[in-house]
């Protein structure tokens, strides 16, 4: 199985990580794949929601219209 170093991760974080595995029980080790598969999968649960609803458009929205969605509710 493949292996990542993650380097630089600041004490705040190590002692929550430390925290969150001790309440589940397993290494910190464990909690860092759980956590990174759940956001993997989570990630890719919308992206095929996302790719399902394409499926289904008669036509692509233009630049200018997908800019106009996302500057809808901002400042």
């Amino acid at each position: 199985m493949p292996t990542i170093t993650v380097r630089n991760v600041p004490p705040k974080v190590v002692r929550s990580l430390k925290a969150l595995a001790k309440r589940h029980n397993r290494s910190m080790e464990q909690e860092v794949r759980d956590l990174l598969e759940g956001y993997v999968a989570e990630r890719r649960a919308v992206l095929n929601q996302i790719e399902a609803g394409w499926q289904v458009q008669t036509r692509r929205p233009s630049a200018a219209e997908v800019d106009a969605w996302m500057a809808v509710g901002r400042p």
